[in-house]
């Protein structure tokens, strides 16, 4: 059984829980997620089957949306509705310098990841040492914005959309918008709408799997969400060569290889997607693509 399952993820279980709810469904231990969501958060949770493990860090690169609040004048340990109130301040902007202030955010941004968070630092993961009581220092992470719509401003409360680069925090990034206006921010609701190229619109409910006998025939292609990737067709003719995991030279393609280097790209056999590869350079200036995944597997 290999595949993708796109999840709707319920608040109250961690991204772990889907994954070992669907290991139990499927009786297999190949079962991965692609982006791991707050266990308050709801939303869109692809989970990798089988030899999709295998390409799930390719999804991950892809940009994802969120709709969230943010409420002014309260900051969290946890940035988030959820956590201990450890401020509170008055809201005194405008409902143009809030816009102004949120919108500043679009573009490049220097995250400090939250101690609440799975990050590991010197073989700890943050929020462990949050629950107790100890806060390390952070490196910030380059993430990009790009692009906030706000919904609707009401009183201290905003509902907005972002469309943001993986590792992006948005509770963090509510926390962010609070103290440029100078009165405390935190998260107050998350949803993921999409992930890649998958939407809330093709998600499935946990519950629904109960009562799908065969899981196997809704499982989305293992090629399904990359195809922001070129496709790449190798003539037949030199099928002994790619089956065997050996570089693709250029004349092994009915085109030029003439893409930039470091190129990622779908490799096909005729139709059977066999693999993600990138585009090299040997000494002699010749290009070649170099196997990233190879996923062909003889029977």
């Amino acid at each position: 059984m290999n595949g993708i399952l796109n999840i709707l993820k319920p608040p109250g279980m961690t991204s772990h829980d889907v994954v070992s709810v669907i290991r139990k469904k499927l009786n297999t231990k190949k079962v991965g997620h692609t982006g791991t969501l707050d266990p308050n958060a709801a939303g869109v949770l692809p989970i990798c089957i089988g030899k999709a493990t295998k390409i799930s860090q390719f999804l991950l690169e892809g940009t994802k949306k969120y709709r969230a609040e943010l409420k002014l004048g309260i900051e969290t340990d946890t940035q988030d509705i959820y956590g201990k109130v450890i401020n509170k301040y008055p809201v005194t902007s405008t409902e143009k310098e809030i816009k102004k202030a949120i919108l500043n955010f679009v573009g490049d941004y220097n995250q400090v990841p939250p101690m609440y968070s799975a990050i590991k630092i010197k073989g700890k993961k943050l929020y462990e040492l949050a629950r107790q009581g100890i806060e390390v220092e952070r490196e910030p992470r380059k993430v990009k914005i790009y692009n906030i719509d706000i919904i609707k401003i009401n009183d201290n409360k905003i509902l907005f959309d972002v469309v943001c680069s993986k590792g992006t925090y948005i509770r963090t990034l509510c926390n962010d918008i609070g103290k440029l206006l100078g009165c405390g921010g935190t998260m107050s609701f998350l949803i993921r709408t999409e992930s890649s190229d998958f939407n809330l619109d093709t998600t499935i409910a946990l519950e629904e799997l109960d009562s799908i006998e065969y899981v196997e025939k809704i499982l989305l292609p293992l090629d399904f969400p990359l195809k922001h990737m070129k496709k790449i067709i190798v003539k037949p003719s030199y099928s002994k060569q790619i089956l065997n995991g050996n570089p693709i030279l250029s004349h092994y393609l009915s085109y030029n290889l003439n893409d930039p280097l470091e190129t990622k790209v779908r490799i096909y056999l005729e139709d059977q997607f066999i693999g993600i590869g990138i585009v090299k350079c040997d000494g002699h200036g010749q290009k070649y693509i170099k196997f990233l995944k190879f996923l062909f597997e003889r029977k």
